[in-house]
C-alpha cells in the first residue's frame, strides 16, 4: 500500500501568468505558498484483476480505456499498465472547486503514489512537469502550471515560467519573523461558492492567444504586481502586501466578469472595513475562498463570522508531494 499526500496553495502575488498562452509570449512570474492542507491518495493491489477507483465516485472496470476519471486514465496510460490490477482511493482535507489548487494537487500525489508503486523515484521538477503534461497536454485544460510546481515543491517559492516552457523554481528570501508575520496575518474564509475554473481560464486562454491588448496589459500589471510582492515579503512589511492584493484583486476582478458577485463582493467590503488591509479570492475566481491579510485579526474573525463565512485554519507546508506510507 502506498498513501501519498500534496499540499493545497495559495497564491501571494503574479497569479494569473502561468498559464502557456501568457508566458510563452511574455515570460510569466508568480508567488505561491504551500499550505498544509492536502489531498491524498492511497494505491494498492487489490486481490483480483481490473482496475477499482474510489473518488467522487465508484468505478470498477477491466481495462485503462473504460476509466471515466480523465486525469486517473491518463497517469495509467502513461505509466504502461498492461494488465491492470489496481485500487487507487483519494480524499481531500477540502473540496475541489475552491480555488486552492486541488487538481494540480492530486495529480502529483496520483503521479508520485503510483511511480512509488512502480519502485521508480521522481524528482520535484519530473513530477511537475508529468503533472502539466497530463492535464495542458494530454487533456487540454486551459490552466497554468502554477498548482503542479508548488504542490510538487512546497515553501514560499517564487516561480518563473519561461517562454522555453522551462520553469525556475526559488524559495522566497524571507526571514522567519516574517515568515511567521505571513501565516499570522493571512486568513481564509470559504464563501460556500464551488466552481470549476475552467470557463474563468478559457477565456483569459482565447484572449492571450489573440493578443488581446486588454487582457495583455492587465496580465503585464499583475506580473508587475508579483516583482512587488515579493520584494515587500523579502523587505518584511506583510501590511504592503495586503495593500498589494487588494491592488491585484481590483484589476483581477476586470479581467472577466464572472471572477465575483455581488455577495462576494458585499464580504469582501465588510472584511476591509473590520481589520483587512487588502485580500483577493484566492483561484481563478468565482468562489472558493476569501483571503485576507489582517492587521486586526481578531475583528476581522468576529465580522466575517457574524456574516456566516467559516475560517480555515492554515500554516505553510514546506515538504510539497510526499509518500506517507509504503509497504
Amino acid at each position: 500500500m502506498i498513501i501519498a499526500r500534496s499540499p493545497l496553495r495559495i497564491t501571494l502575488g503574479g497569479g494569473g501568468t502561468d498559464l502557456p498562452s501568457y508566458y510563452r509570449d511574455h515570460e510569466g512570474f508568480l508567488v505561491s505558498a504551500a499550505i498544509d492542507r492536502y489531498v491524498y491518495v492511497n494505491v494498492m493491489r487489490p486481490f483480483t484483476p481490473g482496475i477499482y477507483l474510489k473518488y467522487s465516485q465508484l468505478e470498477h472496470v477491466e481495462g485503462i480505456d473504460e476509466v471515466k476519471h480523465p486525469i486517473i486514465r491518463e497517469a495509467l496510460r502513461l505509466l504502461g499498465f498492461r494488465t491492470p490490477q489496481v485500487e487507487i482511493t483519494t480524499l481531500a482535507d477540502i473540496p475541489s472547486g475552491t480555488g486552492l489548487g486541488s487538481s494540480g494537487s492530486f495529480t502529483t500525489a496520483l503521479l508520485k503514489a503510483l511511480y512509488t508503486h512502480r519502485r521508480r523515484h521522481l524528482h520535484q521538477e519530473e513530477l511537475a512537469e508529468l503533472a502539466c503534461h497530463i492535464e495542458i497536454d494530454r487533456l487540454g485544460e486551459p490552466i497554468g502550471k502554477q498548482d503542479q510546481y508548488i504542490a510538487a515543491y512546497g515553501g514560499v517559492t517564487c516561480f518563473t515560467f519561461h517562454q522555453n516552457d522551462k520553469v525556475t523554481a526559488v524559495p522566497l528570501q524571507i526571514s522567519m519573523e516574517t515568515m511567521f508575520a505571513l501565516e499570522d496575518d493571512l486568513i481564509l474564509f470559504f464563501t460556500g461558492f464551488s466552481r470549476s475554473a475552467s470557463g474563468i481560464l478559457r477565456d483569459q486562454n482565447v484572449r492571450s492567444q489573440q493578443n488581446n491588448a486588454e487582457m495583455l496589459s492587465n496580465l503585464h500589471y499583475v506580473k508587475d504586481l508579483g516583482y512587488r510582492s515579493k520584494a515587500a515579503l523579502e523587505a518584511g512589511k506583510t501590511r504592503l502586501l495586503g495593500e498589494l492584493m487588494h491592488e491585484h484583486w481590483e484589476h483581477k476582478k476586470r479581467r472577466s466578469a464572472g471572477m465575483s458577485n455581488s455577495q462576494i463582493d458585499e464580504w469582501y467590503e465588510l472584511g476591509m472595513k473590520n481589520g483587512a488591509v487588502g485580500g483577493k479570492l484566492v483561484g481563478a475566481g468565482g468562489g472558493g475562498f476569501l483571503m485576507f491579510v489582517a492587521e486586526d485579526r481578531n475583528r476581522l474573525r468576529q465580522a466575517m463570522a457574524g456574516a456566516g463565512l467559516e475560517e480555515v485554519r492554515f500554516r505553510f507546508d514546506f515538504e510539497g508531494t510526499k509518500v506517507m506510507m509504503s509497504s
